[in-house]
């Protein structure tokens, strides 16, 4: 089920969930005597995917060693308060959609967990425990996200403060 906010001055209204699933590439790791494998994110897919396996994972793809799963039942949710960080997100040279993944102590699998469109958010799970994986943003994904920041943010210009003469200012308090 969406559910929907629509700002006072906008008549469409945007859906605050956008229901995705995430490309997970499992690959033998060579030369490395500390990990046997290394993970990456592919990628994200766009709409909800029925889960075949409950709470694990589908393999997708396998060859030579390198094996794709798909993990399903995930979303991204959009946020007032981070309109700031989706705007420049959007904006930079390289737009992202952040991962967010959590290993267990008894298995080298990240588990994703969230996605996010908030580089502020992402960084915040990566000073934690937590991996944070970097992908391309779906064509649609994108429109949904400019179409929310276009609707709930106003970009507001920096104002430079002027330098104060505290001599000046220490001068008339001497005086007085």
């Amino acid at each position: 089920m969406l559910e929907s906010i629509a700002p006072s001055d906008q008549k469409e209204v945007i859906p605050e969930h956008f229901p995705l699933s995430v490309i997970m590439r499992s690959r033998p790791a060579l030369d490395n005597t500390w990990v046997d494998t290394v993970w990456d994110a592919v990628g994200v897919t766009v709409g909800e995917h029925t889960r075949m396996n409950g709470d694990e994972p589908l393999l997708v793809h396998e060859e030579e060693g390198t094996r794709e799963y798909l993990y399903s039942g995930l979303g991204v949710n959009l946020y007032l308060d981070q309109c700031e960080s989706y705007y420049h997100n959007l904006m930079s040279p390289k737009p992202g959609c952040y991962i967010v993944a959590r290993t267990e102590e008894d298995d080298e699998t990240p588990r994703p967990f969230l996605v996010s469109m908030s580089f502020d958010e992402a960084h915040a799970y990566l000073e934690g425990d937590a991996e944070v994986f970097t992908v391309a943003i779906p064509p649609e994904l994108y429109r949904w996200t400019e179409a929310y920041v276009i609707a709930n943010y106003v970009a507001v210009k920096r104002k430079k403060r002027k330098l104060q003469d505290w001599k000046q200012q220490d001068k008339g308090h001497s005086q007085s």
